[in-house]
C-alpha cells in the first residue's frame, strides 16, 4: 500500500513538473505583460500632491554596492524637479522610481568628484529621448562646471548623431541632445542661485578640501525646506545656512568601519587601497558629526546618504550609526535608493515611503 502511494505521488509530481515546463513560455509571457502594465509609463511626478519632495536616487559611494547607485537626489517642488548630483546608476534608479528624466528642470552639481558626475551621460540621453526634448539638459554648478559639461557633450556627440539618424527628428530632435552649463561663482559663504514659482535654491560652501569648489544646496518652497550637504566634513557653514530646515541630507562615513577596511588591506599587502581608506576619513562627516550638525541647525530630520563603507544589509545600520542617535533629537534615516519624503506645502509633517 505504501509503495503504491509513493508511486502515485511520484507520478503526480512528474505530471505537475511536465505541465510546468510545457507552460513555462506562456506563463513567462503573461508575467512579462503584467510587468509592462504595472511599470511601463509609470509617472510618479504626475501623482504628487503640492509640497516639497525629496527622492533618493542614489545613496552609495565609489565603493561597489549592488543595492545603491552613486550619489543622486531629486527635489520636486510643485511642478519643478531638479536632480542634485548624478552618480553611476542614478538615471536607472530615477526611471525605476517612475521619474521621467525628460521632465527635469535641471541638474545641480555639488562638486566635480567623478562619483558625483559619472551618471550624467545616461541622464542627458534619457532627458532628450524620453520626451523628444528640443533643448539640452541644464546643468548648474560652481565655476568649472562648463568644462565638465563640454567633456560629456564631446563624448556623446557621435552617439547623438546616431540617435537622430535612427529615430528621426520627431523622436530625437538634434537641438535637444547633450547639456548646457550654467556656472555660478560663489563669492561669499552662500548665495541664491535660482528663484522661480515659490522655489528658492541657495548654494553654500562646504569643506571637502582639497576639493574646491564644493557646495551644498538649500531648497525652500511654500514654508518647507531641505538641505543637501554634498560631500563635506562637519561644516559650521552648513549648520548656519540650513537653520531650521525640515530635512538635512548629509553624507556619512563611519571611521571605525573604514579603519577596519584599511587594516585588512594592509594585512593583504595592498598599501595603495590602505592609503585610500586612510585618506578618505578626513573629508567626510561621520554619522555622529552629521547628527551634531543637524542638532545645531535645528533640523527636524536627518537623512544619511553617500554611505561609506557599503552597507549590504540593514543589520549593519546600528553599527554604522554608532552613537549618532544620542546626538540628535529628531529621527535619523539611513538612506536607501528609492526612498521618497513628502513635505506638504505650509505644513509640518514629513511622510516617508519607498518607490521601489
Amino acid at each position: 500500500m505504501t509503495k503504491n502511494i509513493a508511486l502515485g505521488l511520484g507520478a503526480f509530481i512528474l505530471v505537475i513538473f511536465t505541465a510546468a515546463v510545457s507552460l513555462e513560455r506562456p506563463i513567462g509571457w503573461w508575467l512579462y505583460q503584467r510587468a509592462i502594465e504595472q511599470k511601463a509609463g509609470r509617472d510618479l511626478l504626475g501623482g504628487l500632491e503640492d509640497g516639497l519632495h525629496l527622492g533618493l536616487c542614489g545613496t552609495g559611494s565609489p565603493m561597489p554596492n549592488p543595492q545603491r547607485a552613486g550619489p543622486c537626489n531629486v527635489i520636486i517642488a510643485g511642478d519643478q524637479a531638479f536632480v542634485v548630483d548624478i552618480g553611476e546608476g542614478g538615471n536607472r534608479v530615477l526611471n525605476l522610481m517612475g521619474i521621467n528624466p525628460a521632465m527635469l528642470n535641471g541638474v545641480l552639481i555639488t562638486h566635480f568628484h567623478s562619483d558625483h558626475i559619472d551618471g550624467l551621460g545616461p541622464l542627458m540621453l534619457f532627458h532628450w529621448t524620453r520626451g523628444a526634448t528640443t533643448s539640452p539638459l541644464p546643468i548648474h554648478g560652481p565655476t568649472g562646471v562648463e568644462t565638465i559639461v563640454d567633456g560629456f557633450n564631446t563624448a556623446y556627440a557621435t552617439d547623438d548623431t546616431y540617435r537622430t539618424a535612427h529615430h528621426g527628428e520627431e523622436v530625437a530632435p538634434a537641438s535637444g541632445g547633450g547639456a548646457v552649463a550654467f556656472p555660478f561663482e560663489l563669492t561669499g559663504s552662500y548665495q541664491i542661485i535660482l528663484e522661480e514659482d515659490d522655489l528658492t535654491i541657495t548654494a553654500f560652501r562646504v569643506n571637502h578640501a582639497p576639493i574646491d569648489p564644493a557646495v551644498g544646496y538649500r531648497f525652500d518652497y511654500k514654508g518647507r525646506a531641505i538641505c543637501i550637504s554634498g560631500d563635506t566634513s562637519q561644516s559650521a557653514n552648513l549648520e548656519s545656512v540650513c537653520n531650521n530646515v525640515d530635512i538635512i541630507v548629509h553624507d556619512a562615513l563611519q571611521p571605525l568601519m573604514v579603519e577596519e577596511m584599511r587594516l585588512r588591506m594592509e594585512d593583504l599587502g595592498n598599501p595603495f587601497a590602505a592609503r585610500i581608506f586612510h585618506d578618505i576619513q578626513d573629508y567626510h562627516a561621520s554619522p555622529e558629526e552629521a547628527a551634531e550638525s543637524a542638532q545645531t541647525a535645528g533640523a527636524k530630520m536627518l537623512v544619511l546618504s553617500h554611505l561609506v563603507p557599503p552597507l549590504p544589509s540593514e543589520f549593519l545600520y546600528a553599527a554604522f550609526l554608532g552613537d549618532a542617535e544620542s546626538r540628535f533629537d529628531g529621527p535619523i534615516v539611513v538612506g536607501e535608493d528609492g526612498m521618497l519624503f513628502f513635505l506638504p506645502a505650509d505644513g509640518e509633517s514629513i511622510h516617508k515611503s519607498n518607490t521601489l
